[in-house]
């Protein structure tokens, strides 16, 4: 028998929390819940979970906090995270913090489900192939540690960052659409409608951390009705 993928939902309204609960079991996942934030964050680091359904507003510690400790612990462990908010300074910090995608609520049941389904897909395909991406005699990309060394110092990356610039790497010879990072990165179906900022973002985060002038990019450009390029001096070594 096939293993059920296992998701904890932290979320303390109980009204969402038993909606999921019932729609995930009905789709064939094991699911647990938590209502509170240090519980939540206790049976996370504790428990071993294919998906990690967090809310935003939680009562003793707040979905941030537990993000950002679970990903001190594990890089690897998918996220998903819940807000009520749609301001993109809210949908920056989640994801900044290593979050795999967002839901903002409201939410399409339909939608969060096409979502799970992608960030499970992908969650087996994160092993780096390159190294180091050099994009010019300052600026060296660590993909391992996730992080780029300048002469400036040290800037960290999220594992989904590192997954978006190894990406275009490889396919530095032309632009890659946003649909295509949406299916190949974060594991889409590219037949799919999925209705997520997720890409924008990402690349606006990637840009503060890489560029000299975010607002006048030169490693990672926009090519007009294309998708985007990473244009590197040095090739890796």
């Amino acid at each position: 028998m096939k293993k059920k993928n296992s998701i904890l939902i932290v979320e303390d309204e109980a009204a969402i929390s038993a909606g999921l609960t019932d729609v995930f079991i009905y789709h064939g996942y094991k699911v647990e819940v938590a209502e509170d934030g240090a519980i939540g964050l206790d049976r996370a680091l504790k428990g071993r979970y294919d998906l990690i359904i967090l809310d935003v507003m939680l009562p003793s510690m707040n979905g941030y906090d537990i993000c950002q400790a679970i990903r001190e612990k594990d890089k690897e462990q998918p996220i998903i995270m819940l807000t009520a908010k749609s301001a993109d300074e809210d949908i920056i910090q989640g994801l900044s913090l290593g979050a795999d995608d967002y839901v903002a609520k409201p939410f399409s049941i339909a939608q969060l489900l096409l979502r799970i389904e992608a960030v499970l897909r992908r969650s087996g395909k994160s092993e780096i192939q390159t190294y180091t991406i050099q994009l010019n005699q300052e600026r060296v990309i660590d993909l391992q540690n996730l992080l780029i060394r300048t002469q400036s110092g040290e800037v960290a990356f999220t594992r989904r960052e590192i997954q978006v610039l190894e990406y275009l790497y490889q396919n530095s010879s032309r632009p890659v659409s946003r649909e295509e990072l949406l299916s190949e990165v974060w594991g889409y179906d590219p037949e799919l409608s999925i209705e997520t900022r997720t890409v924008d973002i990402h690349i606006a985060k990637i840009r503060r951390k890489i560029e000299m002038k975010a607002k006048d990019p030169q490693f990672l450009v926009t090519v007009r009705g294309a998708g985007y390029k990473l244009i590197f001096d040095i090739p890796n070594s």
